[in-house]
């Protein structure tokens, strides 16, 4: 319901807007036929004409934004109210079960697994959240040191194959060069949160079966890329750069009921920024897959300059 109403909201004000223009340009036109001999004084109607209409244009434009902000914003808050709101159920069940009647050692040590996962998740989203408000706070040089890229990666995938409960090989980086070192300056808590994410959602996204691959290559001779590439569902070429905003969730892809924030990606760009990199995504299309690449200055010569 909120959708429809939303939709029907940036449809009305997109009708007035265009009806208000429309207005605007019949009124300055007749006015102009019918004052033909004053020049000085059509040119300055024309000129207050062109205000008034580019008023009327940005101002359509600025409610449509606010509009699909909003839905984003409230969009986030459902999801991370679902978020926070299962695994505390879950748990509560649980330990309801566990006070109200008598288990036996192996169902308590069940039971005390799924409490330990859900609580798990409940950190994770608890910890998106925090994360999301702090980037934009923090002083940029704070905790700064040299971090051995190709070892934070393994350490990732370690994480990810064991939150997912996934089999050695399903998510896999690719050999780096024998004697070849790839050491970033950057904050290590950072780095792990983005790599972890691209890794997250490259799991979350492959319904059918994950096969993840990962890889580092120095690019320019100054800067590493890490390529995470999926082939799950893919994203649609229109969404590739939007994904990458705040909130925001690929509607296609969200179809499949995947559990998420919307700030994972988000998260991702503004730490690789933050660390004088950057971050962009590749698809051929929805069911072809999608590579996340994330690049990074290298240690011996990044410049300790950041994108604002």
């Amino acid at each position: 319901m909120n959708f429809n109403r939303r939709r029907g909201a940036i449809a009305l004000f997109i009708t007035l807007g265009v009806f208000l223009i429309g207005l605007a340009i019949a009124l300055n036109i007749g006015w102009i036929l019918l004052n033909t001999r004053r020049i000085a004084i059509d040119i300055l109607g024309i000129i207050l004409f062109s205000l008034l209409v580019a008023g009327l244009a940005l101002n359509t434009i600025f409610l449509v934004r606010e509009i699909r902000r909003n839905e984003r914003q409230d969009s986030f808050l459902n999801a991370v109210t679902h978020e926070l709101k299962t695994p505390v159920a879950s748990i509560r069940l649980y330990l309801e079960t566990l006070q109200r009647r008598p288990t036996d050692e192996t169902q308590r040590q069940n039971f005390y697994k799924v409490m330990l996962s859900d609580t798990d998740r409940l950190l994770a989203t608890v910890d998106q959240v925090l994360k999301a408000g702090e980037l934009g706070q923090r002083a940029r040089q704070q905790n700064r040191s040299h971090v051995d890229l190709e070892s934070l990666v393994e350490e990732c995938i370690a994480m990810t194959l064991h939150h997912h409960h996934l089999p050695p090989g399903v998510v896999r980086l690719q050999p780096v060069p024998a004697g070849v070192r790839l050491p970033v300056n950057g904050i290590m808590p950072d780095l792990r949160t983005a790599i972890t994410n691209v890794l997250d959602n490259a799991v979350k996204y492959s319904p059918d079966g994950v096969d993840v691959t990962c890889s580092l290559d120095i690019v320019n001779y100054t800067t590493v890329a890490l390529r995470v590439s999926d082939t799950g569902l893919g994203i649609p070429a229109g969404q590739l750069k939007r994904v990458f905003t705040r909130f925001y969730r690929v509607p296609g892809r969200s179809m499949v009921r995947v559990k998420g924030t919307g700030l994972g990606l988000f998260l991702v760009r503004a730490i690789a920024r933050q660390h004088g990199g950057d971050a962009r995504a590749a698809s051929s299309g929805q069911g072809h897959g999608t590579t996340i690449t994330i690049t990074l200055p290298l240690a011996n010569s990044a410049t300790h300059q950041e994108n604002p």
